[in-house]
């Protein structure tokens, strides 16, 4: 247990916190630049799909938030998509260059001594304001035009339109997410930069300033959680959809808030058992220890199967009625009676014939819809990656998934010696939503593609259409046959 200590605090004082915030925050910007580089490599429309490319050169929305050049692409990429993942790999090399600078001039002045770490802790602040800095800065230097997307999807997530939100938004705030745990380092770093704090030990808040860190953590679900109810109070919505998705947001609220809550667990267990239970990240006995375990499970468990099935669109965990593989019953063949009763040797076709009148007739008929596709289990029919990569996607989602709402609860970090593993987590969970990214584009663009298909001309209320009259006039494959002036047709002798 010694040991394993004294590695933990050399860890921290070698990658202090603030630089851990630092380097998440540029594998982020790498992940966003491989998500755009792969599905281009891959021929999927990621701009468009996205909405990347109603953008002015200033980089505000143009009034039309739908491209021009996607009415007949499918999920083919528009030539806008060829380079937009460049810029951003450029703005990842400044950053991680920056970055990577500082953090060699912290380890030349400590050499991962820790009696010299908090004397130099202001190289990561000094990181810090820099990065800041450029992020803000006003003129046209580093990739404004990057920069100031960035700052104006913040500014859309906070502040969303009332009748819609932009998938790009979406996708945006989620991967926000992801690095909810970030943005409370970010708080507990800069307590650790101020004068009299250490580097090397998460600073004690005491009363009201322990909420801050779990309120922080929260702000990227509140962000989604308005998201989804502005998507279903728009008025041209008339689906529940969003009202669930909201409910899977609304469930890491608990996971956070009664993470908070645990020190009542601690010091009720320390009454009773001792100094030495507060050590023990297990206390199963105490009812809202066991409250905070439900809401993580359920939480884990129901974003999972919201990624599986609604956010990449696959079979594996659709009720069965949804899913099932029974399709619609086919179709009569369509009757060809006119050419029965033709009694002429002139119109005799062969067999060959009437089979491609027949493929004519039923092509046109409203109700052939074709039958579905058949796909490997569990999936769906259309597939734009490797067979592989769903199933792994799956996995590797459900045993990260599993992880994140323990990573969401801040009690579990105040062990100083847990820092190497929450990094690794948060580090995992920055890969889970890389991965989740790739294939909630794709299925999007899937959606949109079908969107898009022509449909079938309109059914009759009598089960023929104009088209089928207009087909059948075409082949003149029948007798005439007299008739009255009443309607009823003469005998034929």
């Amino acid at each position: 247990m010694k040991s394993d200590f004294v590695d933990e605090l050399y860890f921290s004082a070698a990658f202090p916190l603030p630089f851990r915030v630092l380097c998440l925050v540029g594998l982020g910007i790498l992940g966003w630049a491989t998500n755009l580089h792969g599905l281009h490599l891959w021929n999927i429309d990621a701009t468009g799909t996205l909405e990347l490319s109603t953008y002015s050169h200033d980089g505000y929305r143009l009034t039309s938030p739908l491209p021009t050049d996607r009415r007949s692409a499918g999920w083919r990429h528009a030539p806008v998509a060829a380079g937009a993942h460049r810029p951003v790999y450029r703005v990842f090399v400044w950053y991680a260059g920056g970055t990577l600078a500082c953090w060699l001039a912290f380890r030349g002045a400590t050499r991962a001594d820790v009696a010299l770490v908090d004397q130099f802790k202001f190289v990561p602040a000094l990181a810090v304001l820099c990065v800041l800095t450029v992020l803000m800065c006003p003129f046209n230097v580093l990739h404004k035009h990057e920069r100031d997307r960035f700052l104006q999807a913040i500014h859309r997530c906070l502040f969303p339109g009332p009748h819609r939100v932009y998938f790009s938004d979406v996708v945006f705030a989620d991967m926000v997410t992801s690095f909810a745990k970030v943005l409370g380092d970010v708080w507990l770093s800069a307590l650790m930069l101020l004068p009299g704090r250490s580097l090397l030990s998460h600073p004690v808040q005491e009363g009201m300033a322990r909420l801050i860190l779990p309120t922080l953590m929260s702000i990227p679900y509140a962000v989604r959680l308005r998201q989804c109810l502005v998507e279903f109070n728009a008025p041209a919505n008339e689906s529940r959809r969003p009202l669930f998705n909201a409910l899977k947001y609304a469930s890491s609220f608990p996971v956070i808030f009664l993470s908070a809550a645990q020190r009542i667990v601690v010091s009720d267990v320390v009454a009773l058992k001792g100094e030495a239970a507060a050590t023990q990240p297990w206390h199963g006995e105490h009812q809202l220890f066991r409250l905070w375990l439900l809401a993580a499970a359920f939480n884990s468990l129901y974003s999972f199967w919201w990624d599986v099935t609604n956010d990449w669109g696959l079979e594996l965990l659709r009720p069965q009625h949804i899913s099932s593989n029974a399709t619609a019953p086919s179709p009569p063949r369509p009757l060809l009676l006119p050419r029965l009763h033709s009694r002429s040797t002139l119109l005799k076709h062969d067999r060959s014939s009437v089979d491609e009148s027949a493929e004519d007739l039923t092509e046109y008929a409203p109700h052939a819809t074709p039958e579905r596709r058949a796909h490997p289990y569990g999936l769906r029919s259309v597939l734009l990656f490797p067979l592989p990569v769903y199933p792994f996607a799956i996995l590797v989602d459900l045993v990260l998934r599993l992880t994140w709402s323990a990573k969401l609860s801040s009690h579990l970090h105040a062990y100083s010696e847990g820092d190497l593993i929450i990094f690794w987590i948060e580090l995992a969970e920055v890969v889970r939503r890389w991965m989740w990214v790739f294939l909630r584009v794709e299925w999007e663009t899937v959606k949109d593609a079908e969107a898009r298909e022509p449909r079938s001309p309109p059914r009759s209320d009598r089960g023929d259409s104009l088209r089928d009259r207009e087909v059948i006039i075409e082949h003149d494959d029948f007798e005439m046959v007299a008739s009255d002036i009443s309607g009823r047709g003469s005998e034929a002798g």
